[in-house]
């Protein structure tokens, strides 16, 4: 069944093109196709910067924080394989790369377990753990 989205709502749009619209905003207009109907035409959208930007429906998804934290889950989880790789052909590469590398991949291994609970193996990152609250694993 379709429902539009409402004053109020959180929604992201499908295919961002710049920076801004990465982020999950917040509906603050919506314009109908007739005036007798639900069926949204567009959407505008207020972004954490400030921003209002308009935009067509169809372009539009519903969204939450909880999509935000799956979101930075997988990046987190995808730039910490990235960085793995690097450390391994840095090693090869030159000394000094090699340390820093590692450090950069040791701190997104730390950011993600002090901000998000989440673990990562850094030799496997791609199987991340869920902490509970209570510091067990899931």
């Amino acid at each position: 069944m379709y429902r539009s989205l409402e004053y109020g709502d959180t929604a992201r749009v499908t295919k961002p093109s710049d920076s801004v619209e990465y982020r999950l905003g917040t509906v603050t207009d919506v314009r109908y196709s007739t005036p007798h109907t639900t069926h949204a035409r567009r959407y505008t959208l207020r972004f954490p910067n400030g921003d209002e930007r308009t935009y067509p429906a169809t372009i539009v998804k519903r969204a939450t924080r909880a999509d935000d934290r799956a979101a930075l889950e997988a990046a987190l989880t995808k730039a910490a394989e990235a960085v793995r790789d690097a450390c391994r052909i840095a090693h090869d590469y030159d000394a000094d790369l090699s340390t820093g590398t590692a450090s950069l991949l040791r701190r997104l291994v730390d950011l993600a377990s002090l901000r998000l609970g989440l673990t990562l193996i850094p030799t496997n990152p791609a199987r991340p753990h869920h902490r509970n609250q209570d510091g067990g694993d899931q």
